[in-house]
């Protein structure tokens, strides 16, 4: 009787390893092989890019009226690298692209867009930003008066309405009791240049990128002067919710590859002669603390349905083991 019970256990045993293991392995050839095709089954998700497609060298249309521009090549790439999303370009009005964001017209703006505490209210950003925008102040050639902000004092600065250029001077006459006359104007940069040229303004604060771009193109007697007011950090911009969790992921994270593999560093010598993506040592701390999984996310009910495909994957040998110790134990 004990070497028959031996021997149906030894039968049993060897039938469990068997269906475990042809389990293991059809488990682990179905992923492989049908991958593609369950994506294909499910679908490529198209995605609606807001961008102005008038911020020269950012985003602007080319002489065969084609989008193009640092923005535009960084999200090219982007695209490159996810599979499952197809991206498509709608050029707008800087004032409608957050309106056209909500209303789910846009499901990603790119446009050189900064965080604030407002836009951080409304809406979501990446963890990793693509471009650091240098302000500088902007004065006619010949005046050599102007080199810091305390220079601004009871002068007339001309800027474009909601930027984070504007931002910044509003900032500093809270700060200062108004010394600054700001003269706000609609569109982009160009008209606030030429008044500066006409002696209608002193100045203005624009990107340092931008304001050589139009100064050069319009023909303007106008140069950048002083040291940098600030660096201000570029991000693409998502609408809050569940609808934009996975996108948002997705981007951020072959952000994240493109500037450790130097693509994103590449981009930015390619059209501006040197390298404007560099993060300082805080913020790519930060950047890297959001990534990392907490107790209390791995604890959450989405993201443990999220990792199920996973736990189903190795199953078979977690039970194989239990098996053969509940056996062993007989």
């Amino acid at each position: 009787m004990y070497k028959k019970s031996r021997l149906q256990k030894a039968v049993i045993l060897f039938l469990l390893l068997c269906t475990v293991l042809t389990g293991c392995t059809s488990q682990k050839n179905s992923s492989s092989s049908n991958g593609s095709s369950a994506r294909k089954d499910k679908g490529v998700r198209k995605v609606i890019i807001g961008t102005e497609g008038t911020y020269q060298p950012f985003n602007y249309k080319d002489e065969k009226n084609q989008l193009t521009g640092y923005d535009i090549d960084v999200v090219k790439e982007i695209d490159k690298r996810l599979d499952d999303m197809e991206f498509d370009y709608v050029a707008a009005q800087w004032d409608s692209l957050f309106l056209g964001l909500e209303s789910k017209k846009y499901d990603m703006i790119a446009d050189q867009i900064s965080k604030d505490e407002e836009r951080e209210g409304k809406y979501s950003f990446p963890d990793n930003s693509y471009f650091n925008s240098v302000a500088s102040l902007i004065v006619r050639d010949d005046n050599d008066i102007i080199k810091t902000m305390d220079d601004l004092k009871g002068r007339k600065v001309g800027v474009s309405v909601g930027t984070t250029f504007a931002q910044i001077l509003e900032k500093y006459n809270e700060e200062h009791d108004s010394p600054i006359s700001i003269e706000y104007y609609e569109g982009n940069i160009s008209s606030v240049l030429q008044d500066i040229e006409a002696g209608r303004l002193d100045a203005t604060i624009n990107d340092k990128v931008i304001a050589k771009e139009h100064i050069k193109e319009l023909g303007l007697k106008l140069k950048t002067t002083g040291e940098p007011v600030t660096t201000v950090p570029s991000y693409f911009v998502f609408r809050k919710g569940s609808d934009s969790e996975e996108l948002q992921s997705e981007v951020d994270e072959a952000l994240s590859e493109m500037r450790s593999d130097g693509t994103l560093s590449e981009i930015s010598v390619k059209w501006f002669g040197e390298d404007f993506t560099a993060v300082e040592e805080q913020d790519q701390q930060q950047a890297g603390e959001g990534k990392k999984e907490s107790v209390s996310e791995l604890l959450d009910i989405k993201y443990m349905v999220k990792s199920f495909p996973e736990i189903l994957r190795y199953a078979p040998v977690t039970l194989m083991i239990a098996l053969v110790s509940m056996l062993v134990g007989l």
